[in-house]
């Protein structure tokens, strides 16, 4: 049974998310909160699976929350998935380097959203190839952050890591190494270990920043 949190702070859009999760046999709604401190309280209380949180929420928005879900140990298999009217904004962004596993916009198909919280709470991040486009579009002026915790990576972890900055499932990484698919979510689990990210999507944030992902112009670090 995947157990979801819900918190919005419009009641109708919270209700209708719950009626599409509540017809689904195997998934059970916990909890609803309105806000991101609310939030935060019922995660430690119910130990969700999945938490649903709107990134635009008075008080207590769901970027700080998704902050103090991520730093707190009792919460660490917990998977933040942000809500938002707006497609890919720096609000999103930010959640994802804060530890999010990937977002949604509101107007997603039924059939779509339903698939996306099994996906969640798998473990696996919600970063389609357009998502990662935008990622490294948002990347391309900046300059990297030098990785300094790259040298704990093995040759074949790092490969791992940017086929994943790249949009690649675990399949199609193992495809393009020439390995199985067994092996390759073995290099991507050990690098994300090795780097602390909570998920894929962390992976890909730090793929390029760190520059192991070459940006526009830009080679890749020895």
């Amino acid at each position: 049974m995947i157990r979801v949190l819900l918190a919005d702070d419009q009641p109708l859009i919270r209700s209708g998310f719950r009626a599409l999760l509540d017809a689904e046999a195997d998934v059970e709604v916990v909890a609803e909160a309105a806000d991101g401190g609310e939030a935060v309280t019922l995660a430690l209380a119910h130990l969700p699976d999945v938490v649903l949180l709107d990134v635009r929420m008075p008080g207590v928005d769901g970027l700080e929350a998704t902050r103090r879900i991520a730093a707190d140990p009792a919460l660490s298999a917990v998977h933040v998935v942000i809500l938002t009217n707006y497609g890919f904004d720096e609000y999103v962004f930010e959640a994802l380097r804060a530890g999010a596993a990937g977002f949604l916009v509101k107007d997603i198909r039924p059939e779509d959203f339903l698939h996306a919280v099994r996906v969640a709470a798998r473990g696996d991040a919600l970063l389609a190839p357009s998502i990662t486009r935008k990622l490294i579009d948002r990347y391309v002026s900046q300059p990297p952050v030098p990785g300094t915790r790259l040298a704990e990576l093995t040759n074949r972890e790092r490969e791992a890591v940017a086929l994943v900055a790249r949009g690649l499932s675990n399949d199609e990484v193992a495809a393009r190494m020439v390995i199985s698919p067994l092996t390759a979510k073995t290099h991507v689990n050990r690098a994300m270990v090795k780097l602390h990210a909570r998920d894929r999507a962390q992976l890909v944030v730090f793929a390029y920043e760190s520059g192991l992902v070459p940006q526009a112009g830009r080679p890749a670090p020895a």
